[in-house]
């Protein structure tokens, strides 16, 4: 441990440069090549660079950010890329096209509201923070409204919190990160997602089916990563406020500042507040729980001229007060939630580049503290987390920049002391767990003329769960300069904590069942994706079908199937399946009028009481559609959301209601100011009895867990952004 803590402060002394380094191919109507002597001109800076015998070019990065390249070949069109100090990280691969050609060539890197990421091997979704500002987008689990890959819903009707979920599983199966760093893992799973700010993000990243090995061993579903707003792109203040209907506030801010030549510094702050008492359903219990939450991040980054590092320190606090009308602080009467969580979090990046062309180091530490505690009724819970983690990265090439390898070691140490109780008060559990996970991992990638491939393995140690191989392959082949196909598969794995995974289950009177020791949970997930570009009228969209399929051996099921009264939690001896089809298509209508239409499948199916079904509370279908215009001065936008769920499967036998989701946004735009009104829920859609027995909530029969729609109706809400450059 102390080797690698000097490592770390080792490579923050270091030096590292400022560099994009990228291959610039040519593509005719026969084949994809390497282009020599392209002219590559960073135009805010005025650097010009050439490209060698094949096609590699490396260039140094201005003041200037973001800039943008311009690639100039003769005999092949032109093109301009839009690149940041983030793109360091990225081997470009730029595609020019023939002036033969007819169809143009989308280079994926240019910032798309919305896009599947085309140079990539994996499969990439990425959401900018232009795409947010076509909804409220005040928390994380906001920021996915416009999106119809990841699913939110809410996991009980008591605390309201939020969760995800990505290939029909749950958020445990999703490894979420925040710039490859660790996020919203243990504690922090249950309510972290209306704790971070969208404002705050710059874009996030969706990756379907396992991912990389070099960012650990968990993705079963896939990948989430946030990328926070970087210090030196920030603006000198960022300000948004936001109100609804509701009763809830929110304002957000921001601010980079540059220190030196070499320093900057960000400093982002927000404050939330729920103060509204709703009961639309006249069940006696509050609609929403009422909330503060107050989220403190402060960052550095410094670059000099060989060496550069981000530092950062977060620190939040949340407290949560639901249940009935008559239960507060002050006079605690009848059933009451109580939630109180604080968190504080360090974090280091740092690398240095070899004087070999994409030769670097990088180091990714963090070390964080999380204290919660609450109770559902009569059952208390608290938890007391220490994480620390460690990932040590190397990169280089094999000959020439079409063959790259990725190795390293990491290392996850966590102690978590957690309680809960029964309905009666008896006690749940009560332990120290404590987990040591060193692992080693190599990655090799293959660039191609046509075929791309990113081929790794991992192998990790965990002090409870033994020795594991995760080995992973993904292939992407250009069909034609507009059609790819990508290939992925392979093996992921976790250690289920049951209490901290379903934390909402206890807002109900059923006794949980622990009947055996718990196994780590092993998947094999293997999917497949074609995305064909097209151009029409000269305007320009996009066909994307993908298809994935998750074969679970020794998963954690939470079966409410088997017993009445009960949550018996088991890993199950037979397979369980996910299986998910999705199609989504996008097309520029008019200039500045933008569709995207989608429809997914998922069918999810685990034993409960004996027999193979559909997991509760899943709707097998959903609908999506999304346009969006924007007037030619930019000073108007409009969008307009609407989402069709199928009817989901109840425990012991019940079926939940089919339901659609329609929302709207009205946006004025000044050169600093941005005006935005809009809507929520605006066909009133209202699930009746969200809680059942909610007239007896310490009877046997109280359970808040069983949410399949909205619990509140319409909504309106207001807001503005404000930003000084």
């Amino acid at each position: 441990m102390k080797f690698f803590f000097l490592l770390g402060v080792t490579l923050l002394t270091q030096a590292l440069q400022a560099q994009i380094r990228g291959v610039v191919q040519g593509a005719d109507s026969v084949q994809t090549k390497p282009l020599k002597n392209v002219k590559i001109t960073l135009l805010g800076a005025g650097t010009t660079v050439f490209s060698n015998e094949d096609g590699t070019f490396e260039i140094l990065l201005g003041k200037q950010q973001p800039d943008t390249l311009l690639f100039v070949a003769k005999g092949y069109r032109s093109d301009r890329l839009v690149v940041t100090r983030s793109d360091r990280f990225l081997a470009l691969n730029v595609v020019l096209v023939s002036g033969q050609l007819v169809q143009d060539i989308v280079v994926s890197s240019q910032k798309n509201p919305h896009g599947i990421s085309k140079m990539k091997t994996l499969h990439v979704e990425e959401l900018t923070s232009a795409e947010f500002r076509k909804a409220a987008c005040c928390n994380l689990s906001e920021s996915f409204e416009t999106n119809a890959t990841v699913d939110v819903s809410m996991s009980d009707a008591i605390s309201g919190a939020k969760k995800i979920q990505l290939l029909g599983l749950d958020a445990v199966y999703t490894q979420l990160q925040f710039e490859n760093i660790p996020f919203l893992r243990g504690l922090e799973s249950a309510y972290g997602m209306s704790v971070i700010p969208g404002t705050w993000l710059e874009s996030i990243q969706i990756t379907k089916g396992t991912g990389s090995v070099v960012n650990g061993y968990e993705s079963m579903a896939g990948l989430v990563n946030l990328e926070f707003k970087k210090p030196k792109e920030m603006p000198r203040l960022g300000l948004n406020v936001y109100q609804n209907r509701f009763g809830r506030t929110e304002l957000n801010l921001q601010s980079g500042q540059q220190l030196s030549e070499r320093w900057h510094m960000g400093l982002f702050a927000s404050g939330a507040a729920v103060y509204g008492t709703f009961d639309q359903n006249q069940d006696g219990f509050r609609d929403q729980a009422l909330s503060n939450t107050y989220n403190l991040l402060q960052r550095f980054s410094y670059q000099g001229p060989r060496m550069e590092a981000q530092l950062g320190v977060q620190a939040y606090t949340d407290q949560k007060i639901g249940g009935q009308t008559t239960y507060t602080k002050a006079s605690p009467v009848g059933y009451g939630m109580q939630l109180a969580s604080e968190h504080l979090s360090v974090f280091a990046k740092t690398g240095f580049f070899g004087k070999k062309p994409a030769q670097s180091l990088g180091v990714i530490a963090q070390f964080k503290l999380q204290n919660m505690s609450g109770l559902y009724g009569l059952r208390n819970f608290s938890g007391h987390e220490k994480r620390g983690y460690l990932n040590v990265i190397y990169d280089d090439i094999i000959g020439s920049a079409d063959h790259k390898i990725k190795a390293g070691a990491s290392l996850l140490a966590l102690q978590i002391e957690q309680f809960a109780a029964q309905p009666n008060g008896e006690m749940l559990i009560g332990n120290l767990r404590t987990e040591w996970v060193p692992g080693v991992f190599a990655e090799y990638a293959y660039s191609g003329n046509r075929l791309s491939a990113v081929i790794g393995a991992r192998f990790d140690q965990h002090n409870l769960a033994g020795a594991q191989f995760s080995p992973r392959a993904h292939l992407k082949y250009a069909l034609s300069p507009q059609l790819d196909l990508r290939l992925t598969g392979g093996r992921a794995w976790r250690l289920p904590n049951f209490v901290m995974d379903n934390l909402s289950l206890l807002a109900s009177s059923k006794t949980w069942m622990v009947n055996q020791a718990l196994l780590p949970e092993i998947s094999w997930n293997v999917g497949a994706s074609l995305v064909q570009g097209f151009s029409f009228k000269k305007r320009k969209g996009s066909l994307s079908l993908d298809a994935y399929h998750t074969r679970f051996s020794q998963q954690l099921v939470a079966d409410r199937d088997t017993l009445s009264g009960m949550v018996v939690f088991k890993n199950l001896s037979a397979n369980s399946v996910a299986t998910v089809l999705q199609a989504e298509f996008a097309y520029a209508l008019l200039r500045g009028l933008d569709l995207r239409l989608a429809y997914k499948f998922q069918d999810v199916r685990a034993l409960y009481n004996g027999k193979l079904q559909t997991q509760v509370l899943l709707p097998r279908q959903r609908l999506f559609a999304n346009i969006a215009y924007q007037t030619r001065n930019k000073r108007w936008a409009y969008d307009l959301t609407y989402s069709r769920y199928s009817a989901v499967r109840l425990p012991q036998g019940g079926q939940g209601q089919a339901w659609g989701l329609l929302n709207a946004q009205v946006t004025r735009n000044w050169k600093q100011l941005e005006l935005y009104v809009g809507g929520e829920n605006l066909l009133n859609v209202m699930q009746q009895h969200p809680i059942v027995s909610a007239q007896n909530p310490f009877g046997p029969d109280f359970d808040a867990t069983e949410i399949w729609s909205p619990i509140m109706g319409w909504n309106v809400y207001l807001g503005l952004r404000y930003t000084i450059k």
